[in-house]
């Protein structure tokens, strides 16, 4: 049971950190300073980390006995 929940939490958490990293990556611009390129970010990176949390606690229960 520890196994299962372990992995649909890993699986979800791995899912959600890829779509809300590319949604992230697409709302940042770059553009060029004096031959610098500077990013800027208007993205949300609460999602990602919520995801990546959800990832490691999926992990972890997996890998536990």
């Amino acid at each position: 049971m520890k196994q299962t929940l372990g992995g649909i939490l890993s699986i979800g958490g791995l899912i959600g950190v890829i779509f809300f990293g590319y949604q992230y990556m697409q709302d940042s611009e770059t553009f060029s300073v004096l031959g610098a390129d500077v990013a800027v970010s208007s993205g949300d990176y609460v999602p990602i980390l919520i995801s990546l949390i959800v990832l490691i606690v999926g992990i972890l229960i997996y890998r536990s006995k």
